[in-house]
């Protein structure tokens, strides 16, 4: 089995794309949780660049990794300075990594065009760039920018550059698409030029503006590469780099490379979802592999047939990958979506029942209303569980007051609720300040409920979301609110629709605390069962 080399440049090239941003804090995390998951190499950053990047070097010198080497990534120096005193080589050296990575120019369009330098210039710059770093002590890495376009536009000169990088002591020689804009069997021929006219290790480093980089990549490791440079869910400039998540676990479980061990690999999509997490930005769903989609299954017939066998619609076991199946439930359903459903949310329903297809029907009118349960298990269950008659009656609205008033042209509003609730034969009555309409009626109504259920204390709304159903009716639109509650141990999801935002929100509210409330008083187990099973 044929080891590939993983190279991470999640905390500097994925740096580069719109929207992600780590602070020192986050890179540290990130490279601690990149080296447990067996990565060989972490690019830090340019430390040239910025002072958070140089902190970070500093900081990283005390990181206890185990496996990862980090690497300071910078240019061959400038045409006008001498080796030893330009500012970036001494950067690099200064950042104290045990490996550098230093990129220079394989596309004569650069060479003339953006450093205007003659070609013998250019290949002083590389040798002497890279001879240097090596003297120093360093492990150097040649990234070759522009690599394939170079190639196709001059390929003894683009082949040259690669050689004086080997020639200067460079332990790896890196072929880097840079605009992305390679096919697959463009990079598969020449990587295996490149391998015959080249010795010494080859990498390959790819874009996805043409959507093509995990191609691209398994192209290349088809040709001969055996170093492969990435990020973390695709990050990076533009259209990203080539998404370690998918090119992982392609190599390893589709054509056999050996890239990190079985355990490592079962942690993938909780890395995905921590890097995701730590640049404050919602993991996509559509992941292949890692995201939340990735093995869900929505279609009636789908579902029916997974239940039988999950390779009938899954191309692997997700549990290879630390994911899960998921079985979504909406008017698309069908009795198996229900059932499956029913069985992951600890309620006993028999497929073929009539109580099973009434729920598939409240489902489908539902939907039909606007309701979408496909992220609102807390609303599902208790549906399913209202249909079954095994759900508690824990409180009833007698009616609520809401009143938002604005002093002024600059002063902020103000919002009011007042509530009345009935708790058995007790009715409370209370009202509540909040920031806004929903954040009052939030607070009213867990002030309502806190002295017959003191736990509610523990639950706190961490996502509030709301979405326009149909916007031709303007403000009067209905609108559908999705709301993320969450205590100590675990998070669920509500949903409500209304033409009224309140309304929407209270209702998604309600589920909210009956969902909660449901699981931490439950009925006798004896009791949960229907009869109409």
């Amino acid at each position: 089995m044929k080891t590939i080399t993983i190279y991470d440049t999640t905390l500097r090239d994925g740096t580069q794309g719109e929207e992600v941003s780590f602070s020192v804090e986050d890179k540290l995390r990130i490279a601690q949780c990149l080296d447990e998951f067996g990565v060989q190499y972490i690019e830090g950053g340019w430390p040239g660049s910025n002072p958070r990047d140089m902190e970070f070097f500093r900081r990283a010198r005390s990181l206890r990794l185990r496996r990862a080497r980090i690497a300071a990534f910078g240019s061959t120096r400038r045409q006008k300075n001498p080796v030893h005193s330009d500012p970036n080589i001494c950067a690099l050296l200064e950042a104290e990594t045990p490996v550098v990575t230093i990129f220079g120019k394989s596309w004569l369009l650069h060479v003339r065009t953006a450093l205007n330098i003659s070609e013998e210039e250019n290949l002083e710059l590389i040798g002497e760039s890279v001879g240097h770093l090596v003297r120093q002590g360093r492990e150097v890495i040649y990234d070759a920018e522009h690599f394939f376009d170079g190639y196709k536009h001059d390929a003894a000169y683009a082949l040259k550059t690669l050689r004086e990088a080997h020639r200067a002591g460079a332990a790896t020689i890196v072929l880097c698409d840079t605009n992305g804009g390679s096919m697959p069997e463009e990079v598969e021929r020449i990587v295996e030029d490149v391998r015959k006219q080249v010795s010494g290790p080859i990498g390959i480093h790819t874009h996805n503006d043409c959507d093509l980089a995990v191609a691209n990549t398994l192209a290349a490791v088809a040709a001969g590469a055996e170093h492969v440079q990435g990020t973390i869910n695709g990050f990076g400039e533009r259209c990203g780099n080539v998404n370690l998540c998918s090119a992982i676990p392609n190599l390893q479980v589709k054509l056999g490379y050996s890239c990190v061990s079985s355990e490592q690999l079962a942690t993938l999509t909780e890395l995905s979802r921590t890097v995701s997490d730590l640049a404050n930005l919602a993991q996509r769903k559509h992941l292949p592999f890692v995201g939340q989609s990735a093995f869900a299954h929505k279609g009636g017939v789908h579902v029916s047939a997974v239940m039988k066998n999950p390779a009938t619609y899954e191309h692997m076991d997700p549990e290879v990958v630390g994911n899960r199946r998921r079985v979504l439930v909406s008017d698309l359903s069908g009795r198996s979506n229900v059932a499956y459903k029913a069985k992951e949310l600890g309620v006993a329903l028999d497929e073929k029942s009539a109580a099973t297809q009434q729920i598939v029907e409240e489902i489908k009118s539902r939907e039909h209303q606007g309701y979408h349960y496909e992220d609102a298990d807390g609303s599902l269950e208790i549906l399913i569980r209202q249909s079954l008659n095994q759900s508690e009656n824990f409180f009833e609205l007698s009616g609520f007051k809401v009143i938002t008033q604005k002093e002024s042209i600059n002063a902020e509003p103000t919002s009011e609720a007042s509530i009345k609730v009935r708790v058995g034969a007790d009715i409370e009555h209370t009202a509540a300040d909040g920031n806004g309409p929903v954040n009052a009626l939030d607070k009213a109504l867990r002030k309502a409920l806190e002295r017959f259920y003191p736990e509610l204390k523990n639950i706190v709304l961490s996502d509030y979301k709301v979405r326009v159903l149909d916007g031709f009716e303007g403000t009067g639109s209905k609108v559908r609110v999705l709301i993320t509650m969450r205590d100590e141990h675990s998070s669920w999801n509500t949903v409500g629709v209304s033409s009224n935002i309140i309304e929407a929100s209270w209702r998604a509210l309600v589920d909210s605390i009956l969902h909660y409330l449901m699981k931490r008083r439950p009925r006798a187990e004896s009791s949960w069962r229907a009869e109409a099973i």
